[in-house]
């Protein structure tokens, strides 16, 4: 989870809606035992991370750099059991794209849930996500991602992302 801080969310459009979005996906990993990692880029100045994704995380590094791979120790996927890594937060122009961008250098699989990112600009998303697209990231919903790590129906975790999906 890159950057979604306080400062950001009156400037962000449907800021609420990405917020919910990025909690869902924190959700399902945890149920379904995927690790998870946050980052925050100058919270001096910028704030901290939103108190209902925060709450995810013990510990949240701060970041002067753009991306947040190397912060989070994400440098080399021949290193790393996970291969594929959610990339979701804000600015999607800025440190996600840079994230992004160092991650597929890396050698890992990058997915970007679209609902689940956000720039101040709406062209801005559009061009970054057109970029990184080009550059090999598969771009993706939140709901797809969850139901792709489910993998299977009628298991118990399967429930209860269906419930965290749906809202019931």
């Amino acid at each position: 989870m890159v950057d979604v801080q306080e400062i950001f969310v009156p400037v962000i459009p449907d800021a609420e809606s990405m917020i919910e979005n990025c909690r869902k996906l924190l959700a399902g990993a945890r149920i379904l035992g995927i690790p998870a990692a946050a980052t925050e880029q100058y919270p001096k100045g910028l704030g901290r991370t939103v108190p209902a994704l925060a709450s995810f995380f013990e510990d949240i590094p701060e970041k002067l750099r753009f991306s947040s791979a190397e912060c989070v120790g994400w440098t080399a996927a021949e290193q790393d059991e996970r291969f594929k890594v959610v990339v979701a937060g804000i600015e999607t122009h800025v440190c996600i794209l840079q994230t992004a961008l160092d991650l597929m250098a890396a050698g890992y699989q990058v997915y970007l849930p679209a609902d689940a990112l956000a720039s101040q600009k709406p062209v801005d998303k559009d061009f970054a996500l057109q970029r990184l697209r080009d550059s090999g990231a598969t771009i993706t919903t939140t709901e797809a991602i969850l139901f792709e790590w489910c993998e299977v129906a009628g298991t118990y975790e399967f429930k209860q992302i269906s419930r965290l999906v749906t809202g019931r």
